[in-house]
Protein backbone atom coordinates (compact mmCIF):
# COMPACT_ATOMS: atom_id res chain seq x y z
CA UNK A 1 0.00 0.00 0.00
CA UNK A 2 1.20 3.52 -1.00
CA UNK A 3 2.22 5.41 1.72
CA UNK A 4 0.96 9.17 1.96
CA UNK A 5 2.99 12.36 2.46
CA UNK A 6 -0.11 13.82 4.64
CA UNK A 7 -0.70 17.53 5.72
CA UNK A 8 -0.23 16.61 9.19
CA UNK A 9 3.12 14.41 8.38
CA UNK A 10 3.86 17.34 6.72
CA UNK A 11 3.42 19.76 9.74
CA UNK A 12 4.64 17.78 12.41
CA UNK A 13 8.13 17.65 9.95
CA UNK A 14 7.79 21.47 9.57
CA UNK A 15 7.36 21.64 13.35
CA UNK A 16 9.70 19.36 14.72
CA UNK A 17 7.59 17.32 16.13
CA UNK A 18 9.46 13.84 14.68
CA UNK A 19 12.05 12.63 17.26
CA UNK A 20 15.34 13.31 16.90
CA UNK A 21 17.74 10.87 14.95
CA UNK A 22 17.08 7.26 15.97
CA UNK A 23 16.00 5.96 19.37
CA UNK A 24 16.12 1.96 20.74
CA UNK A 25 14.22 1.63 23.98
CA UNK A 26 10.31 2.68 22.98
CA UNK A 27 8.01 1.05 20.15
CA UNK A 28 5.67 3.82 19.82
CA UNK A 29 1.91 2.80 19.57
CA UNK A 30 1.08 3.89 16.52
CA UNK A 31 3.69 2.38 14.60
CA UNK A 32 2.79 -0.78 16.55
CA UNK A 33 -0.57 -0.82 14.68
CA UNK A 34 1.13 0.41 11.26
CA UNK A 35 3.05 -3.00 11.71
CA UNK A 36 -0.21 -4.70 12.12
CA UNK A 37 -1.53 -3.10 9.26
CA UNK A 38 0.97 -4.06 6.90
CA UNK A 39 0.80 -7.33 8.35
CA UNK A 40 -2.59 -8.15 8.01
CA UNK A 41 -2.39 -6.91 4.13
CA UNK A 42 0.42 -9.51 3.20
CA UNK A 43 -0.26 -12.33 5.87
CA UNK A 44 -4.04 -12.17 5.95
CA UNK A 45 -6.79 -11.53 9.01
CA UNK A 46 -8.58 -13.13 11.49
CA UNK A 47 -11.28 -14.04 8.94
CA UNK A 48 -9.12 -14.77 6.16
CA UNK A 49 -7.31 -17.27 8.97
CA UNK A 50 -10.82 -18.97 10.00
CA UNK A 51 -11.01 -19.73 6.32
CA UNK A 52 -7.94 -20.03 4.66
CA UNK A 53 -5.51 -23.01 5.58
CA UNK A 54 -2.28 -21.05 4.24
CA UNK A 55 -2.94 -17.80 6.55
CA UNK A 56 -3.59 -20.41 9.92
CA UNK A 57 -0.43 -22.01 9.57
CA UNK A 58 1.68 -18.73 8.91
CA UNK A 59 0.02 -17.82 12.33
CA UNK A 60 0.17 -20.83 13.99
CA UNK A 61 4.02 -21.44 12.90
CA UNK A 62 4.84 -17.72 14.57
CA UNK A 63 2.74 -18.06 17.95
CA UNK A 64 4.08 -21.80 18.42
CA UNK A 65 7.61 -20.68 17.69
CA UNK A 66 7.31 -17.55 19.92
CA UNK A 67 5.47 -19.68 23.01
CA UNK A 68 8.39 -22.56 22.97
CA UNK A 69 11.27 -20.21 22.69
CA UNK A 70 9.22 -17.66 25.59
CA UNK A 71 8.15 -21.03 27.25
CA UNK A 72 4.63 -19.61 27.93
CA UNK A 73 1.10 -21.49 27.30
CA UNK A 74 0.16 -17.88 25.98
CA UNK A 75 1.42 -15.00 24.06
CA UNK A 76 -0.97 -12.75 26.09
CA UNK A 77 -3.27 -13.00 28.80
CA UNK A 78 -6.73 -14.27 28.33
CA UNK A 79 -9.23 -12.68 30.08
CA UNK A 80 -13.15 -12.97 30.58
CA UNK A 81 -15.11 -16.04 29.25
CA UNK A 82 -12.38 -16.63 26.21
CA UNK A 83 -10.45 -19.57 26.97
CA UNK A 84 -8.17 -19.06 23.88
CA UNK A 85 -7.39 -16.66 21.34
CA UNK A 86 -7.02 -17.71 17.34
CA UNK A 87 -3.58 -17.66 16.28
CA UNK A 88 -4.31 -14.04 14.42
CA UNK A 89 -5.60 -12.39 17.36
CA UNK A 90 -3.00 -13.61 19.89
CA UNK A 91 -0.16 -12.43 17.56
CA UNK A 92 -1.95 -8.93 16.92
CA UNK A 93 -2.59 -8.40 20.74
CA UNK A 94 0.75 -9.83 21.35
CA UNK A 95 2.44 -6.72 18.89
CA UNK A 96 0.24 -3.96 20.26
CA UNK A 97 0.56 -5.11 23.90
CA UNK A 98 3.99 -6.67 24.61
CA UNK A 99 6.03 -5.04 27.29
CA UNK A 100 9.12 -5.35 25.23
CA UNK A 101 10.81 -3.79 22.23
CA UNK A 102 12.48 -7.18 22.33
CA UNK A 103 9.27 -9.28 22.10
CA UNK A 104 7.73 -6.80 19.48
CA UNK A 105 11.01 -7.18 17.28
CA UNK A 106 11.32 -10.85 17.71
CA UNK A 107 7.14 -11.12 15.89
CA UNK A 108 8.06 -9.20 13.66
CA UNK A 109 11.17 -10.47 12.83
CA UNK A 110 9.74 -14.08 12.74
CA UNK A 111 6.13 -12.73 11.00
CA UNK A 112 7.86 -10.61 8.05
CA UNK A 113 10.91 -13.53 7.87
CA UNK A 114 7.64 -16.24 7.15
CA UNK A 115 6.29 -13.91 4.02
CA UNK A 116 10.02 -13.65 2.80
CA UNK A 117 10.57 -17.60 2.86
CA UNK A 118 7.17 -19.04 2.42
CA UNK A 119 4.52 -16.41 0.64
CA UNK A 120 6.90 -14.67 -1.23
CA UNK A 121 8.02 -18.05 -3.34
CA UNK A 122 3.77 -18.59 -2.95
CA UNK A 123 2.13 -19.34 -6.49
CA UNK A 124 -1.22 -18.62 -5.25
CA UNK A 125 -1.81 -16.60 -1.31
CA UNK A 126 -5.01 -15.31 -0.63
CA UNK A 127 -5.83 -15.13 -4.31
CA UNK A 128 -2.82 -13.25 -5.13
CA UNK A 129 -0.31 -14.14 -7.75
CA UNK A 130 2.05 -11.02 -7.19
CA UNK A 131 2.88 -12.53 -4.09
CA UNK A 132 6.66 -11.44 -4.27
CA UNK A 133 5.96 -7.70 -5.36
CA UNK A 134 3.42 -7.72 -2.24
CA UNK A 135 6.00 -8.88 0.35
CA UNK A 136 8.74 -6.77 -1.48
CA UNK A 137 6.65 -3.86 -0.77
CA UNK A 138 5.91 -4.52 2.85
CA UNK A 139 9.18 -4.46 4.14
CA UNK A 140 10.03 -1.53 2.33
CA UNK A 141 6.41 0.16 3.48
CA UNK A 142 8.11 -2.01 6.99
CA UNK A 143 11.31 0.28 7.32
CA UNK A 144 9.84 3.57 6.02
CA UNK A 145 7.56 2.87 9.07
CA UNK A 146 10.24 2.61 11.40
CA UNK A 147 12.38 5.43 9.95
CA UNK A 148 9.63 7.77 10.23
CA UNK A 149 8.90 6.88 13.98
CA UNK A 150 12.56 7.35 14.63
CA UNK A 151 13.16 3.58 15.47
CA UNK A 152 16.47 2.36 14.87
CA UNK A 153 15.55 -0.59 13.49
CA UNK A 154 15.56 -2.31 9.53
CA UNK A 155 14.41 -5.46 8.71
CA UNK A 156 16.85 -7.05 6.32
CA UNK A 157 18.18 -10.03 4.99
CA UNK A 158 15.16 -11.89 6.94
CA UNK A 159 16.79 -9.98 10.42
CA UNK A 160 16.01 -7.69 12.27
CA UNK A 161 18.61 -5.71 12.85
CA UNK A 162 19.88 -1.83 14.33
CA UNK A 163 20.15 1.16 12.24
CA UNK A 164 23.57 2.26 14.02
CA UNK A 165 26.07 1.01 15.91
CA UNK A 166 25.57 1.97 19.81
CA UNK A 167 28.67 3.31 19.84
CA UNK A 168 28.67 5.53 16.93
CA UNK A 169 25.12 6.83 18.17
CA UNK A 170 26.92 7.25 21.60
CA UNK A 171 30.27 8.93 20.53
CA UNK A 172 29.34 10.84 17.78
CA UNK A 173 25.43 11.64 16.77
CA UNK A 174 24.35 12.44 20.41
CA UNK A 175 27.23 14.86 21.54
CA UNK A 176 26.95 16.57 17.88
CA UNK A 177 23.39 17.13 18.92
CA UNK A 178 24.20 18.08 21.94
CA UNK A 179 26.87 20.57 21.01
CA UNK A 180 25.33 22.37 18.39
CA UNK A 181 22.63 22.51 20.32
CA UNK A 182 23.47 26.98 21.15
CA UNK A 183 22.70 29.95 19.44
CA UNK A 184 26.05 30.31 18.01
CA UNK A 185 25.62 26.67 15.79
CA UNK A 186 21.90 27.22 15.20
CA UNK A 187 22.34 27.36 11.84
CA UNK A 188 24.25 23.86 11.59
CA UNK A 189 22.13 21.88 14.50
CA UNK A 190 19.08 22.71 12.75
CA UNK A 191 20.71 21.34 9.13
CA UNK A 192 21.54 18.15 10.78
CA UNK A 193 18.61 18.10 12.28
CA UNK A 194 17.22 17.88 9.03
CA UNK A 195 19.61 15.85 7.65
CA UNK A 196 18.30 12.88 9.51
CA UNK A 197 14.40 13.78 9.17
CA UNK A 198 15.39 13.61 4.78
CA UNK A 199 16.63 9.86 6.06
CA UNK A 200 14.03 8.99 8.13
CA UNK A 201 11.71 9.91 5.47
CA UNK A 202 13.81 8.12 2.81
CA UNK A 203 14.79 11.41 0.94
CA UNK A 204 18.70 10.73 0.69
CA UNK A 205 19.79 13.02 -1.85
CA UNK A 206 18.26 15.71 0.01
CA UNK A 207 20.22 14.48 3.37
CA UNK A 208 23.77 14.34 2.23
CA UNK A 209 22.58 17.79 0.81
CA UNK A 210 21.76 19.02 4.72
CA UNK A 211 25.37 16.91 6.07
CA UNK A 212 27.13 19.57 3.74
CA UNK A 213 25.53 22.01 4.74
CA UNK A 214 26.03 21.21 8.78
CA UNK A 215 29.67 20.59 7.92
CA UNK A 216 29.94 24.22 6.32
CA UNK A 217 27.61 26.04 8.64
CA UNK A 218 29.32 24.62 11.78
CA UNK A 219 33.06 26.19 10.29
CA UNK A 220 31.35 29.61 9.18
CA UNK A 221 30.01 29.43 12.74
CA UNK A 222 33.51 28.93 14.36
CA UNK A 223 35.47 31.69 12.15
CA UNK A 224 32.56 34.12 13.18
CA UNK A 225 33.38 33.02 16.97
CA UNK A 226 36.94 33.36 16.34
CA UNK A 227 36.93 36.61 14.07
CA UNK A 228 38.08 34.83 10.94
CA UNK A 229 37.80 36.31 7.87
CA UNK A 230 36.04 34.27 5.24
CA UNK A 231 33.57 35.25 2.16
CA UNK A 232 30.06 34.32 2.41
CA UNK A 233 30.75 31.99 -0.60
CA UNK A 234 33.63 30.08 0.32
CA UNK A 235 32.82 26.22 -0.10
CA UNK A 236 33.92 23.77 2.04
CA UNK A 237 37.19 23.21 1.30
CA UNK A 238 38.02 27.00 1.58
CA UNK A 239 36.48 27.16 4.68
CA UNK A 240 38.67 23.87 5.78
CA UNK A 241 41.88 25.45 4.86
CA UNK A 242 41.12 28.38 7.15
CA UNK A 243 40.56 25.66 9.83
CA UNK A 244 44.00 24.53 8.88
CA UNK A 245 45.94 28.00 8.49
CA UNK A 246 44.30 29.33 11.97
CA UNK A 247 45.62 25.62 13.93
CA UNK A 248 42.13 24.86 14.45
CA UNK A 249 43.62 21.06 13.39
CA UNK A 250 46.65 20.71 15.57
CA UNK A 251 49.75 20.94 13.17
CA UNK A 252 51.09 17.62 14.69
CA UNK A 253 47.91 16.35 13.43
CA UNK A 254 48.54 17.63 9.88
CA UNK A 255 52.17 15.90 10.24
CA UNK A 256 50.96 12.39 11.50
CA UNK A 257 47.69 11.83 10.37
CA UNK A 258 48.43 13.71 6.88
CA UNK A 259 45.03 11.87 6.04
CA UNK A 260 42.97 14.03 7.83
CA UNK A 261 42.62 16.88 5.53
CA UNK A 262 41.70 14.60 3.01
CA UNK A 263 38.78 13.27 5.23
CA UNK A 264 37.49 16.52 5.83
CA UNK A 265 37.61 17.75 2.43
CA UNK A 266 36.57 14.57 0.89
CA UNK A 267 34.34 12.37 2.89
CA UNK A 268 31.19 15.18 3.00
CA UNK A 269 31.35 17.54 0.20
CA UNK A 270 32.79 14.77 -2.81
CA UNK A 271 29.83 12.51 -1.62
CA UNK A 272 27.61 15.57 -1.97
CA UNK A 273 28.68 16.82 -5.21
CA UNK A 274 29.24 13.48 -6.73
CA UNK A 275 25.71 12.14 -6.44
CA UNK A 276 23.55 14.86 -4.84
CA UNK A 277 24.58 18.35 -5.63
CA UNK A 278 24.23 18.59 -9.56
CA UNK A 279 22.68 17.44 -12.09
CA UNK A 280 21.83 14.26 -12.23
CA UNK A 281 21.84 13.98 -16.13
CA UNK A 282 19.28 12.01 -18.19
CA UNK A 283 19.31 8.82 -16.25
CA UNK A 284 17.99 9.28 -12.26
CA UNK A 285 20.41 8.51 -9.48
CA UNK A 286 20.19 6.67 -6.03
CA UNK A 287 21.85 7.43 -3.53
CA UNK A 288 21.52 3.92 -0.85
CA UNK A 289 20.77 3.90 2.05
CA UNK A 290 24.38 2.37 3.55
CA UNK A 291 25.92 5.97 1.69
CA UNK A 292 23.59 8.08 2.91
CA UNK A 293 23.85 6.61 7.34
CA UNK A 294 27.80 6.64 6.55
CA UNK A 295 27.81 9.96 5.65
CA UNK A 296 25.38 11.15 8.43
CA UNK A 297 27.88 9.56 11.04
CA UNK A 298 30.60 11.07 9.56
CA UNK A 299 29.06 14.59 9.44
CA UNK A 300 28.33 13.98 13.07
CA UNK A 301 31.96 12.52 14.11
CA UNK A 302 33.69 15.62 11.97
CA UNK A 303 31.19 18.34 13.81
CA UNK A 304 31.83 17.20 17.47
CA UNK A 305 35.51 17.31 16.51
CA UNK A 306 35.34 20.77 14.91
CA UNK A 307 33.62 21.55 18.03
CA UNK A 308 35.19 20.38 20.28
CA UNK A 309 38.72 21.91 18.77
CA UNK A 310 37.65 24.84 18.79
CA UNK A 311 37.04 25.18 22.99
CA UNK A 312 40.55 24.11 23.19
CA UNK A 313 41.92 27.12 21.18
CA UNK A 314 43.56 29.62 23.20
Amino acid sequence: MAVHELYSKRQKRANGGFPDVFQYDDIPYGLRVQVVHIVTEVVGSSYASNNNTQVSIAYKNVVESLRREYGVFNLVEISGLKRHLNYYDEIIQFLTDSGTVEHFLDATELLFGYAGRHIRRSGTYLGRSNNERVVDEAISELNLRFKEAGAGYQFVDGQIMRVDSELIHQEAVKPALRLLNTKEYAGAHEEFINAYDHYKAGKNKEALNDCLKAFESTMKAICDKRGWTYQPGDTAKKLIDICFEKGLIPSFWQQQFNSLRSLLESSIPTGRNKVSGHGQGATPQTVPDYLTAYMLHMTASTLVFLTTAEKELP
